[in-house]
């Protein structure tokens, strides 16, 4: 494993210094409190909306096939499930989209996102083997999230396990010490309130329809910049870090590794970003796609975590209802791990079907761009148009 580290190329960097690093901490709390600020703005705004407005702002997303569609496609145009997701739970804890058309969205977030790891191993496209076992490495995690997709969209059209648990959870949750309810959290009100209040009077000169809808698309920006950066602050931070824990793991324990991967995910604040960063080592034969799996199936987890916090945000009413579509993400990711991971029935096909691509894309570089074209790209879209336009 020491080849890995002269490989990295982060590692080669010098250590920062104490007051960059001071800075660079002092930006990620700025950071994640704007994220914070980001998500009850989009609340103000679809307040402001009115029920009858915001509830037709969604209605296209009330068929659950265009909801997935929705979910895939705008995580593959703004390149984070983050911000997707948080976007889908802001819109439920307002009281816009109800749980059942946040559930699809949530699901397609979660295969939108493994399209930027494949987009990684393109760099090695100059050299046929490296391309195969990086573009096997990256295209595991799509595979993973389409298989998931596949078991328990089916599922929760028909019984609606997700939003049962979730719901459930919550109860539970909200019915104990364990979690205080985000609606006593006068805290963060006071924190958020002089930057919603600015956005809020920068839009109150717009009409009453254009005012919140001018809101919402401030918040939502607001929010993709705050992950954005946050990933990139943290990464600079830590990844030279990461990689050592991701390094040490990765080939000691399937489990190991996976922990490593939900943690590290945890930190950096984006599952592409655990998962890129180990690309290079099999591309350049270090690791191998099989060893990367369990820490794909870890980040998938790790990235809910976010959007749990992000949920607590929410106030009123329909607070409650937010975090439970942000339970969601979590609850399917556990039972994503169970099925095709912990089961050993299923935990080839994921992998089978990654290299199978990337063999027949090593020797024909057409077939990577019209896979992720096709599946990322035209189908959501055709889907949108025909189902939910048309």
């Amino acid at each position: 494993m020491a080849e890995a580290t002269s490989d990295g190329g982060a590692d080669d960097r010098p250590d920062l210094p104490t007051w960059t690093k001071a800075l660079g901490w002092l930006g990620v709390a700025g950071l994640i409190y704007l994220l914070v600020c980001a998500v009850s703005i989009i609340s103000r705004g679809f307040a402001g909306l009115g029920s009858d407005a915001a509830h037709t702002m969604f209605a296209f997303a009330a068929n659950p096939w265009v909801g997935l569609s929705v979910g895939v496609l705008g995580t593959v145009l703004i390149q984070s499930s983050t911000t997707t997701t948080a976007i889908a739970v802001t819109a439920v804890g307002s009281g816009a989209l109800p749980i059942q058309g946040a559930i699809p969205v949530i699901l397609g977030a979660n295969v939108g996102t493994t399209v930027t790891t494949s987009l990684v191993a393109l760099t090695f496209i100059g050299n046929r083997t490296e391309f195969r076992r990086a573009l096997g490495a990256s295209t595991v995690h799509d595979f993973y999230n389409w298989l998931a997709l596949l078991i328990f969209f089916p599922i929760e059209l028909i019984w609606h396990p997700l939003e049962h648990l979730s719901g459930t959870l919550t109860d539970a949750l909200y019915g104990t010490d364990w979690l205080p309810n985000p609606a006593h959290f006068n805290f963060i009100r006071a924190a958020t309130r002089p930057v919603e209040h600015a956005v809020i009077h920068a839009t109150s000169n717009v009409s009453s329809t254009l005012g919140p809808l001018f809101t919402i698309v401030i918040g939502a920006a607001l929010i993709l910049f705050a992950v954005n950066y946050l990933g990139k602050l943290l990464k600079l931070l830590m990844v030279g870090r990461a990689r050592d824990v991701l390094i040490r793991a990765v080939g000691r324990n399937a489990y190991l590794a996976m922990a490593s991967g939900m943690g590290v995910t945890v930190v950096t604040q984006s599952s592409t970003i655990t998962t890129s960063v180990l690309v290079p080592f099999v591309g350049t034969g270090i690791l191998t796609p099989a060893q990367v799996y369990p820490v794909v199936v870890g980040s998938n987890l790790g990235t809910t975590f976010t959007v749990v916090f992000a949920a607590f945000a929410g106030v009123g009413h329909d607070a409650r209802i937010g975090l439970q579509a942000a339970l969601v993400h979590l609850v399917y990711n556990l039972f994503a791990i169970v099925a095709i991971y912990v089961i050993p029935l299923l935990r080839p096909v994921p992998l089978f079907c990654a290299e199978n691509l990337a063999r027949v894309a090593a020797e024909r570089r057409w077939v990577l761009a019209v896979y992720l074209g096709t599946v990322f790209v035209a189908l959501p879209a055709l889907v949108i148009v025909l189902v939910g336009v048309v």
